[in-house]
């Protein structure tokens, strides 16, 4: 996870528990909208500052494409797939425990800083010494030094976790996005660097340490969360019984999005694995830029719509599901409609095989980003036991049909089985918990109509242009068939007053003489 922060603790009457005696602006209405208003403010910053980091991200795979080869990569996924399960883990809830917390802040600031701090250095501790064991079970175990490298990030996570959530808990997602682009300033320049001089996988680890300890710094300087250190038992186990089921929810999570690195490096090599990582990190970049820029803003904006009760979440549900699947389904259908093309375009040629994988993996990239926004919800609602049985199921599913699908069919296989799990036990499991925790889901199917009619009409007009034009250039499939494809979608998705105002605006902008 990333760092976050904010210049000051500011209290409002739901957090303090305090009540409004006269209804005037801070009516439920006026709370609601302002809410709004400082989610959408977060958001903002939060898609910018992804954008940015995706296109440096981007260039810098780019590069690195070329300094490496497959097996590199394959070793880098083994340790990634370790430090990505500590970090789900890593503070024990106390990040998403800080941002809901109802009281004040500096009240739970010192104690909830030493549990972060000692949880994850007990973490790191365990994988120093587990990471032997961890690489050859992966199938790589040239990997152990890697892993004792990346898996460091996690402490610099776990000293900063309360800071960061306090930038969350503000909405001050300007500041975090500032740190971030700072750590990633650091960080590619130290990787392409030590590739460009033969370190290998350790040119990725080094690179993403050295970047996180620089957002680090500036989210500690931007929080202004006075830095101490104490232990209330009873405000520890406070935070605990609401973090850790949250902390194993999302070291399921952890383990969802990283057991096929290590089931497909066990069954394939280091070889294919490279292949498969570099089709799951293309089937990432939605999920990065889009994805991660609403989870910054979901749990602090539900937490405060079920701290106003009523039907207030039931209707924040009904509007951010169906506006989140408008936006990521034309990228899934197009990113796996044209993975070859994908592949072909960006890359050299010997990394065409990934892009068999990337086809199946786009279904998943979909399922993932709206899972994890029924998960914030869920949390924010307190329901972190159903979060937990919700990603436990999807687990029990996952990793036997992962090892049958790796030794049947590959790395194809394997990415067969991930897009098979997440639509046929993920996305009701969802259904039900959502319902479960009281969410009122009829309105949703609904909303649901259009965007999916959209997605078959794109899939449909993009593999008809795919086969009839007989160019194998990568970029004009991309550029003609892509292009009709997404138009389709747009017309059909996006209502006709919101078209007729943007053209309006556009014709608005070219002068008289020319028209």
């Amino acid at each position: 996870m990333e760092h976050t922060r904010d210049s000051g603790p500011v209290v409002t009457k739901a957090e303090s528990g305090a009540p409004d005696p006269e209804g005037g602006p801070d009516t439920p209405a006026s709370q609601l909208g302002e809410i709004g208003r400082q989610a959408g403010r977060g958001l903002r910053w939060s898609v910018l500052g992804n954008m940015v980091m995706k296109a440096g991200s981007f260039a810098m795979s780019l590069v690195m494409a070329r300094l490496l080869v497959p097996a590199e990569f394959g070793i880098f996924a083994i340790a990634l797939a370790a430090s990505q399960f500590v970090i789900y883990i890593n503070d024990a809830g106390i990040i998403a425990a800080t941002v809901q917390w109802r009281g004040k802040l500096e009240e739970m600031a010192p104690t909830a800083t030493v549990v972060a701090i000692t949880s994850s250095t007990l973490l790191y501790a365990f994988f120093w010494v587990f990471a032997p064991y961890f690489a050859e079970m992966s199938g790589s175990e040239s990997a152990t030094g890697v892993i004792r490298v990346l898996t460091a990030v996690n402490l610099v996570y776990g000293l900063t976790a309360v800071r960061s959530a306090a930038l969350l808990r503000r909405f001050e997602q300007d500041k975090l996005t500032k740190a971030n682009l700072v750590g990633f300033l650091v960080t590619a320049p130290v990787t392409i660097t030590l590739a460009a001089n033969g370190a290998g996988a350790y040119s990725f680890a080094w690179g993403q340490l050295l970047g996180a300890v620089a957002t680090g710094v500036l989210v500690v300087l931007y929080a202004r969360v006075k830095v101490g250190f104490g232990l209330d038992r009873a405000m520890a186990k406070k935070l605990l019984v609401f973090g850790l089921p949250l902390c194993v929810t999302l070291g399921i999570e952890g383990l969802l999005l990283n057991v096929d690195s290590v089931i497909v490096g066990d069954a394939l090599g280091a070889e294919q694995l490279g292949f498969y990582l570099l089709a799951f990190n293309i089937s990432s970049w939605v999920p990065g830029l889009v994805g991660t820029a609403v989870r910054y803003v979901a749990l602090p904006s539900f937490s405060r719509l079920a701290e106003q009760g009523g039907d207030s979440v039931s209707e924040g549900v009904q509007r951010a599901i169906p506006l989140l699947l408008s936006i990521v389904l034309p990228f899934g259908v197009l990113l796996g409609v044209l993975a070859p093309a994908v592949i072909g375009f960006l890359y050299i040629p010997r990394w065409e095989p990934a892009a068999e994988v990337l086809s199946f993996l786009s279904v998943l990239m979909v399922v993932r980003m709206m899972t994890a926004l029924v998960v914030d919800i869920l949390a924010a609602m307190g329901a972190t036991k159903a979060t937990m049985w919700l990603n436990l199921g999807w687990a029990v599913a996952l990793i036997p049909s992962l090892i049958l699908g790796a030794q049947m069919g590959g790395i194809r296989g394997a990415a067969i089985a991930h897009a098979v799990v997440a639509l046929v036990v993920a996305v009701p499991l969802s259904v039900l918990t959502m319902r479960r925790a009281g969410v009122v889901l009829g309105p949703v199917v609904s909303a649901l109509g259009r965007p999916v009619l959209g997605g078959v009409l794109c899939a449909a007009v993009t593999v008809t242009l795919v086969t009839v034009i007989s160019d194998g250039i990568p970029f004009v499939h991309l550029a003609v068939a892509g292009g009709a494809g997404l138009l389709v979608y747009v017309l059909v998705v996006v209502p006709q007053a919101v078209l007729k105002q943007l053209g309006s605006r556009v014709t608005g902008l070219i002068p008289a003489r020319s028209r």
